[in-house]
């Protein structure tokens, strides 16, 4: 039995003749998301919001305005009321009450008494508390993880094979970090812990993919020394095609149902690894590659054959 292939062996796309085009969206994308970022800024749970998160449900549909008219009246705070996942559920968040121990437990009663006194078929789901030094903590430790993982990845890369391939791989995971904080600017999702996770799988799933993409390269330059370099990419992202395909497939079908079926606990995580499977991989062919040109990759690198070899092994 023939096995299925998703991509031919002959396929030979021209990639790089779009790279101008390519980069003029990414940096469209880039900037757009830093001037969201900027704006509008993410809507942080509350392991990054600190605060009191309480989800609750209902039978049908839920009256937001009577509830923000309702939670508002008791005076702990200014309330955020909106849908969680559904319309007949709702995240009701308000800021730590001062006091003792006991303060939040006190909060969360006269809550869910006031809202069950106007709404019999309302039920508390869950509630969340983060103090505001613990959520402090929990930005600054995410946000240094991601960028220390990057830097360190570039690094590595820049002593495993040259320092142009260093600087593709970090302008790279910088693109695919950039797009999915905007995304998440932009659709209002919460960004929690979960999120933090997500972003650090599509640092790693782009990475993977940026270097398998680079080693094919450097194998390539060793055979073919005068080929023009940007058919060489070329023909290295075309060799190399069959592996993203399948892979990035692969996930997607994962993620896809996981993004059905999940439930709403999962829902951000999913849509940002969906995300960055897609900017991951368009990363690898449009930012990482092109940036050997761009940088001026050198002729010499990694030694090479001599004519007669490239001669024997040019497709």
């Amino acid at each position: 039995m023939r096995l299925l292939k998703l991509v031919p062996d002959n396929t030979n796309f021209h990639f790089l003749r779009l790279r101008w085009a390519a980069l003029t969206l990414s940096l469209a994308l880039v900037f757009g998301s830093w001037a969201l970022l900027a704006v509008k800024g993410l809507n942080y749970g509350v392991d990054f919001a600190g605060g009191l998160t309480m989800e609750v449900g209902f039978a049908q549909a839920a009256p937001l305005d009577d509830l923000r008219r309702t939670v508002g009246a008791l005076g702990v705070g200014e309330p955020t009321i909106q849908e969680f996942g559904g319309p007949n559920i709702v995240a009701i968040r308000l800021p730590l009450p001062p006091g003792e121990e006991g303060a939040t437990q006190k909060v969360v009663a006269r809550v869910t008494d006031a809202v069950k006194a106007r709404h019999a078929d309302a039920s508390v789901r869950r509630v969340e508390t983060v103090s505001g030094k613990v959520s402090g903590e929990l930005i600054r430790d995410g946000a240094i993880a991601a960028v220390v993982g990057m830097f360190l990845v570039a690094l590595y890369i820049w002593f495993r094979f040259e320092w142009a391939f260093g600087v593709g791989a970090l302008s790279s995971l910088v693109h695919d970090v950039s797009i999915t904080l905007g995304f998440f600017a932009i659709t209002r999702l919460e960004f929690n812990l979960n999120i933090v996770a997500a972003v650090l799988t599509i640092i790693g799933y782009s990475l993977n993919d940026t270097i398998v993409v680079y080693d094919r390269i450097r194998e390539n330059l060793r055979k073919f020394r005068k080929m023009q370099l940007a058919e060489l990419l070329d023909l290295s992202v075309n060799e190399t095609l069959s592996r993203t395909i399948v892979t990035s497939l692969s996930l997607i079908i994962a993620l896809a149902i996981l993004l059905v079926l999940g439930g709403e606990v999962l829902r951000g995580f999913t849509a940002a690894m969906l995300l960055g499977i897609f900017i991951g991989t368009y990363s690898s062919i449009y930012i990482a590659a092109p940036l050997l040109i761009w940088v001026g990759i050198g002729r010499t690198s990694f030694g090479g054959g001599d004519a007669a070899a490239e001669r024997a092994a040019r497709p």
